[in-house]
């Protein structure tokens, strides 16, 4: 841990490291101020970085309370990662008709622009579960929720083929709930902020409006949540379904999926236990890192990614970071770098190169090696990964 940041009047901030912003100290003050976070105090990642109301890169562990906007709207965004049967040699050495493959094969980008396309139906049981929510809250209906099952999204949303240091091919994916959890995320935001102006209360900041355990808000916000979460699994396993095939499609050697193979979440909230206490624990931008499970930290694309095992650390919550996290707005990076600089800090990974993806170029993100060196004592590297292919939605 890089600092202990206490004072009298909130709970204590543990950060793991030393580069943060004076804004995203200002979130993170503003939610150690909450009186239900747990007294242990807010913890933050080595990534962290300015967020809505909540900063990115946070552990917020509350009692009988949530924060739907600490949440966020990207609910179940996380990483699914394969290691594959196949060695560095049984790529081709032209990888772009393997990239132009799982382009064809998984819908890119925002919105709902999939709904002309053949898309797979919702399992029986999500199908019923998200009719029974809706039929609380008509306004989740969404249109679309269908024909985003299976869709990448865009921003920081990937898919990579990777080479860990045996020069072993894994697959790895990013993406969550697409629009059906922006909806709810969006909703219950916005209902919390009702109720907080409904029964005056004065926040530091108004992303901070919170639903309290044992009102109907809370129980239907976490009902909801909880199915965005599954949808964000069950989004990334047939997105890792589709793109497997696609390099059946591509590749002459035919290879199997091993048994290492990770799918976890790092923006979502879930009841945990820590310090015998039953705690409500929001990773916004981290990932779980219990004593011995697996998780996966990824770069940008360019840089390195990091296979890892958690060491169970309490201090943490048993939590360590999701990513590099991003040293410079979409905005300001398009005002720093440009096409050339694109070009040469992917060279060697088949990718897009063009200003649509100008804002995701290495230099946007903290140094991912830093963040590691950061949190030694939350996490072990298991595999080191370098990118070779990258897809972006943008």
């Amino acid at each position: 841990m890089k600092q202990l940041i206490e004072t009298p009047t909130q709970r204590p901030i543990r950060i793991w490291t030393d580069n943060i912003s004076a804004d995203a100290l200002e979130q993170l003050r503003n939610l150690a101020s909450m009186p239900f976070v747990d007294p242990h105090g807010v913890v933050a990642m080595p990534d962290v970085h300015v967020g809505i109301g909540a900063t990115v890169g946070s552990v917020i562990a509350t009692d009988r309370a949530i924060i739907p906007a600490a949440v966020g709207v990207d609910i179940g965004c996380g990483i699914n990662a394969v290691k594959l049967s196949l060695h560095a040699d049984d790529l081709p050495d032209n990888l772009r008709p393997l990239r132009l493959q799982i382009e064809a094969a998984i819908p890119l980008g925002p919105g709902g622009a999939h709904k002309a396309k053949h898309m797979p139906a919702l399992d029986n049981a999500l199908r019923d579960r998200l009719r029974t929510i809706q039929a609380k809250h008509p306004k989740l209906n969404h249109k679309y929720v269908q024909h985003q099952l299976g869709t990448l999204g865009s921003g920081n949303h990937f898919i990579e083929v990777c080479l860990d240091e045996k020069d072993d091919v894994w697959v790895m994916l990013h993406s969550g709930s697409r629009g059906v959890g922006n909806l709810i995320g969006r909703y219950f935001i916005e209902r919390a902020k009702r109720k907080m102006e409904d029964h005056g209360h004065t926040l530091p900041d108004k992303n901070l409006a919170y639903l309290e355990d044992g009102s109907d808000d809370f129980a239907d916000y976490v009902e909801a949540v909880q199915w965005a979460q599954d949808y964000a699994f069950e989004n990334r396993r047939l997105m890792m379904d589709r793109t497997l095939a696609a390099m059946r499609r591509t590749l002459t050697t035919p290879f199997n999926v091993m048994d290492e193979a990770i799918n976890c979440h790092h923006n979502y909230v879930e009841q945990e236990e820590h310090f015998g206490r039953q705690l409500w624990v929001t990773r916004k931008g981290a990932i779980r890192a219990y004593e011995g499970e697996l998780g996966v930290i990824p770069g940008s694309m360019g840089q390195r990614s990091y296979i890892v095992r958690g060491k169970g650390s309490l201090d943490a919550y048993c939590s360590c970071a999701h990513g590099a996290g991003r040293e410079y707005s979409r905005t300001e990076a398009r005002k720093r770098f440009d096409i050339e600089d694109l070009m040469a800090q992917t060279e060697g990974v088949e990718c897009r190169k063009d200003a649509a993806v100008l804002d995701e170029l290495p230099s946007a993100y903290k140094d991912i090696d830093e963040v590691m060196a950061n949190q030694e004592d939350l996490v072990e590297v298991v595999h080191t990964l370098k990118q070779v292919l990258c897809v972006k939605g943008a």
